[in-house]
Formats: structure tokens, C-alpha cells, sequence
């Protein structure tokens, strides 16, 4: 995965939450996105999927320029997975009819071509047997488990994953992290928004800090959250670590 940011700049009624971010990533499959609350991480992957659209600046992935005109926008959102903190599954439908129905219904698949994708699916990632319970008989890891299988099932060319565990009681964090590691292995290219500092060490190729808006610091994970160079970032870790 390759991403290319110039001089990006986003407002929410005048105050500024991404000022004028660059950024320059080759050769990549995993980037991982900390930083505190409010300072412009999420913004940023809403931008990247094509869910925010910013004031001024340029974004490329994988050589290909992201137009934000809604045309453009509407075919660009079915070829990548997002998936949020609140799991965003349709509580009237099984996990197995959560799965297929964007697969029939958004991206035309043949309904027995559906149900075999997501049974493997399911089956891989230890799920088959809760196929047929509702979300609300799930538990929040296997609901989140669900949301990331049935963005899994669309064959995206990237993953999007906002804060996926931050939800969750921290008994359930383990087994969605133990998902996302399984991608990892398989070089899926994801893009993940993290306040789990061991596991953003552990996952990613490359990580930012981001802060007020800006990219304070960046590179290897290991090094940059074992040898902190600026204060912000020394700051940060210092309160999350507490945890």
C-alpha cells in the first residue's frame, strides 16, 4: 500500500482539525493512527474513505488520486472496508444475514456465491456456530468480529478500522486484536486507529502520531513508542500508559 498526503487541511465551524498534513508511506500492508482525543486521527480515516471531505489538499492511494466528488465517491466506498467502534450491524438480521446481505444487495453477488463466502468466512475466524443469533445475542467482541468478517467478505483493496476495540469490555479486546493480527499475517493492507499501544507496536508496518491537526512524529512503531522524540508524544504516553 502506498499513501501520499499534501497539504491537507479540514474545519469544523472554523476550528481547524487536520492543518495542513503531508504525509509520504511506500511499500506498506498496515498503518496505525495514534494520538489523543479531538486531535484529528478519525478525521483523518473518514478522509481516507471518502466519508469527510477536506478544505484544501491532495490524497493518493495506491497511485490512484481520491476525488471527492460524490460520483466518484459512491463507486470509491465499495472497494475498501470500514469498520467502526460501534460495530454498525443490522440488529433485525443474523451474523450470517449481516454478511451476505451488502454482498446481494450493494455489490451484486449471486445469492449461493453469498452464503458460501461467508460461512467460510465464519468458519475461520471460529464463528459459524453463532451464525444464526442476532447481534443483540452476540457478545461485543463477536459483534465486532462480525463487522470486520463481513468487510472482509467484500475482497476490499484496503481496511479501514476506527478505534475497533474501544467499545468493548477489556475481557472481549483480545479476541478481535487476535482477528486483526490474522490479517496482519496475511498482508491485508488496513489502515487502524488504535489507543492499544502494545498492539500498535505489534501490528503495524508504520505508525503517526497525530496532533492538533498535524503529524508530529513517525516511522517504525517499535522505535517510535520506545524512544519518544517530542514532547507531545512523550506526554501522551506518559497519561495512556497509566491505563
Amino acid at each position: 500500500m502506498t499513501l501520499d498526503i499534501l497539504n491537507l487541511t479540514k474545519k469544523y465551524n472554523n476550528q481547524i482539525v487536520l492543518d495542513n498534513l503531508n504525509l509520504d508511506i511506500k511499500n506498506i500492508h498496515s498503518l496505525v493512527i495514534i494520538g489523543p482525543s479531538g486531535g484529528g486521527k478519525s478525521t483523518l480515516l473518514k478522509v481516507i474513505a471518502g466519508l469527510v471531505t477536506p478544505e484544501t489538499g491532495t490524497v493518493r492511494i495506491n497511485n490512484k488520486n481520491l476525488s471527492f466528488e460524490e460520483k466518484y465517491l459512491e463507486k470509491y466506498r465499495k472497494t475498501i472496508g470500514i469498520v467502526f467502534q460501534s460495530y454498525n450491524l443490522f440488529p433485525h438480521l443474523t451474523a450470517l444475514e449481516n454478511i451476505i446481505l451488502p454482498l446481494e444487495k450493494i455489490h451484486g453477488f449471486p445469492k449461493d456465491e453469498s452464503y458460501k463466502k461467508a460461512l467460510n468466512l465464519l468458519e475461520k475466524f471460529q464463528l459459524l456456530e453463532h451464525m444464526n443469533k442476532k447481534p443483540k445475542q452476540l457478545s461485543g467482541g463477536q459483534q465486532q468480529r462480525v463487522a470486520i468478517i463481513r468487510m472482509l467478505a467484500l475482497d476490499s483493496e484496503f481496511l479501514l478500522l476506527d478505534e475497533p476495540t474501544s467499545a468493548l469490555d477489556p475481557y472481549l479486546v483480545s479476541e478481535v486484536l487476535d482477528t486483526i493480527m490474522e490479517l496482519k499475517k496475511e498482508k491485508k493492507d488496513l489502515i487502524l486507529v488504535t489507543h492499544q499501544m502494545s498492539f500498535a507496536k505489534a501490528v503495524g508496518d508504520y505508525l503517526i502520531y497525530v496532533d492538533k491537526g498535524k503529524i508530529i512524529e513517525q516511522g517504525n512503531p517499535k522505535e517510535v513508542l520506545e524512544s519518544p522524540k517530542s514532547e507531545e508524544l512523550k506526554f501522551f504516553l506518559s497519561k495512556i500508559l497509566k491505563y
